[in-house]
């Protein structure tokens, strides 16, 4: 005969008060008799029993088998909870705890839900509200400029660290509405569908919209940073490596300026880039596309966004051909004043401290701002210059001795901005007035200039020298 050995495995159906729970014998050896004990009052003689535990709290289950070669028994701790409190409760009982069990039970859905959530280091964005900047005003008018009318050229801050640059570019998406995006790896959207050849450009798109699926869909706009080590293959697209490499095909793949459409491009300490990589992208962003060309294989993609770039002057120069790109320049300093500067601290501690609840504080002025963003586009596109506009900013531009045609344009487009930011139709001299800082300053080059009257001398000197030939 053999001596009995106690053990069971109990399998709870749900983790709240009633509890049911079912328990199955796992005992061992020759047994005649088993007794359950459930420690609310009931018992059983059952070998496999199921019992409902019908109130929260914690109860002592034993059972104990005999047989005639002695008894044993064994014992667990149930723990029913409300269901506020509700968890998976550890039924098991010691001596059905083998190695088996510990493994199975370690792998299982209770290893899962007690295990810890590890800490992946991924942080929440949440910029600075735009409209949390203390002073700053032409930067702030500047880059709003450029989000209602993004034909002025973008924006270019200039001035020294710790003044604020990065912190507005990095919190002006906060303020624009959501941007269509393409669902398709052609990145085509339903307008690019109407063309003639759209099912052979974009086949996949028009096979999904051909099927009735959606192609698109809107979210928020994105601020696309583009980093000082990005190759020229990273910024404008090549050859996928991987696809070339695994699948023996040849694929261009995308840059950085076409996933920056329809959205925001930064360039910070963009006097450091390498000038290959600024030529590209400013060219980009002048003609709303541009094509990347590898052997045999081109494919033109679009690129309609705004360019905002910074700089320390300190750390650079930036060469004159990339800095008359820029359609906007604004010499950003810091603030001068005690109370705005305490102002900046106060704010700055409070985002630190508590961002959402800084953040909240901030949400309706932010909403409001974007309605007008939105107003303010729709209205630009009646928006037209008068002519009283159009003589004083011609004038301006010849009485500064500026070369550069991009002047006229960015002062126009950002005029016409203006205009329709203060909900009007017609821009006027005052718009003209406004913007003209902005859109002028740094265009003027007084060594094109000598160049130019040095040349004229030398022409000069050549028509006397033929006259006295001839």
């Amino acid at each position: 005969m053999t001596t009995p050995e106690a053990a069971f495995i109990a399998n709870p159906v749900s983790g709240d008060a009633p509890l049911t729970v079912h328990f199955s014998n796992e005992s061992q050896g020759e047994i005649s008799d088993y007794h359950w004990d459930f420690g609310d009052g009931s018992t059983s003689h059952e070998p496999h029993v199921q019992h409902v535990f019908e109130n929260d709290g914690m109860y002592t289950v034993t059972l104990v088998v005999s047989g005639p070669g002695g008894r044993d028994q064994t014992q667990t701790t149930v723990h029913v909870l409300n269901a506020s409190e509700a968890v998976l409760p550890d039924l098991r009982s010691g001596a059905a705890q083998s190695t088996l069990l510990r493994i199975l039970s370690q792998a299982g859905a209770r290893a899962v839900l007690e295990a810890e959530t590890p800490d992946l280091g991924l942080a929440e964005i949440r910029p600075f509200p735009f409209l949390a900047i203390v002073g700053q005003m032409e930067m702030r008018i500047a880059l709003m400029l450029a989000m209602i009318n993004p034909a002025v050229g973008g924006v270019l801050l200039i001035g020294p660290r710790g003044t604020g640059k990065t912190t507005a570019v990095r919190s002006i998406g906060g303020i624009l509405p959501d941007v269509e995006v393409s669902d398709c790896e052609e990145g085509a959207l339903p307008e690019d569908l109407k063309s003639e050849n759209a099912r052979y450009l974009y086949p996949d798109c028009w096979e999904k919209l051909q099927a009735g699926k959606p192609i698109s869909h809107y979210e928020p706009v994105r601020l696309v940073e583009l980093p000082l080590n990005a190759r020229l293959e990273d910024v404008v697209g090549g050859i996928n490596e991987r696809v070339a490499v695994q699948q023996n095909k040849v694929r261009i793949e995308r840059g950085i300026l076409a996933r920056a459409d329809n959205n925001l491009l930064y360039i910070d300490e963009v006097n450091l880039l390498d000038d290959t990589i600024v030529d590209a992208i400013l060219d980009a962003a002048a003609q709303g596309s541009y094509t990347v060309r590898r052997g045999a294989m081109s494919g033109t993609y679009r690129a309609r966004f705004v360019l905002i770039g910074s700089m320390n002057p300190e750390e650079g120069r930036l060469r004159p051909q990339i800095l008359d790109r820029f359609g906007l320049r604004v010499n950003v300093r810091g603030l001068t004043s005690i109370e705005e500067r305490l102002e900046v601290y106060k704010r700055v501690r409070a985002y630190r401290t508590q961002p959402h609840a800084f953040i909240k504080q901030w949400e309706l002025s932010t909403a409001e701002t974007r309605d007008e963003v939105i107003l303010a586009r729709a209205r630009l596109k009646e928006t037209l210059l008068s002519d009283d506009a159009i003589n004083v900013g011609l004038a301006l531009v010849q009485k500064l001795d500026i070369d550069s045609h991009r002047a006229e344009y960015t002062m126009f487009e950002a005029a016409r901005a203006y205009a329709a930011a203060d909900n009007r139709t017609l821009a006027t001299p005052q718009d003209i007035r406004a913007v003209a800082p902005l859109a002028l300053r740094q265009r003027r080059s007084e060594f094109m200039n000598q160049f130019f009257e040095n040349q004229a001398i030398e022409d000069e000197q050549i028509r006397r020298v033929m006259d006295e030939i001839s």
